[in-house]
């Protein structure tokens, strides 16, 4: 349908609850709550930057923070939660002590058995759940919180015995670029 669309060189409006069809048949896509839109975009755009927590939580999978802005730089911010401090690698218009949320992909999440170092942007947890998909795994963490994590790791190495599996203590840590933050 796509193909004949482009081909024949129309616009055509499709509605759908489906979001795997709306992130590959669209070139641009309304998320709409209620009857209203929320965040208009490309599908990396709504995808890579949601402008809310309903269109975080809509689109993928996210895992969501939440905190209090602690240090606002015009070119990073600090974010301080109970499960960790989230270092962003940009500023935001906010003040200091407001509540944010920060969401973070699984897929931008590393996990390893070695501490990262620094102060910002991991956590450790314990494997309490995967599922093995063939070419990548989905790990759930429990986190010292009591928050649960959601990593996915693509497969990439032939020997199981060298990745996490149930009850492993591990690391997932991410880049100050991973994450998205939400005012409110």
């Amino acid at each position: 349908l796509a193909n004949i669309i482009e081909q024949v060189g129309v616009t055509c409006v499709m509605v759908t609850h489906d979001q795997e069809e709306a992130m590959t048949m669209a070139s641009r896509i309304a998320v709409m709550s209620e009857g209203r839109i929320l965040q208009i975009g490309t599908p990396s755009e709504i995808y890579e930057t949601p402008n809310c927590h309903f269109v975080a939580d809509f689109i993928g999978n996210v895992n969501m923070f939440k905190g209090k802005l602690v240090e606002d730089q015009p070119d990073y911010v600090v974010i301080d939660c109970p499960e960790c401090q989230h270092y962003v690698g940009h500023g935001i218009t906010g003040t200091l002590g407001m509540d944010c949320s920060v969401v973070l992909r699984p897929e931008k999440i590393s996990l390893t058995r070695t501490k990262p170092e620094g102060p910002h942007n991991w956590v450790e947890g314990e494997v309490e759940n995967l599922a093995y998909m063939g070419s990548y795994t989905v790990y759930y963490l429990k986190l010292a919180s009591g928050m649960r994590l959601k990593a996915t790791m693509a497969n990439t190495e032939r020997h199981p015995d060298t990745v996490p599996t149930w009850g492993d203590r591990v690391y997932a840590s991410w880049a100050e670029d991973a994450t998205v933050v939400l005012v409110g």
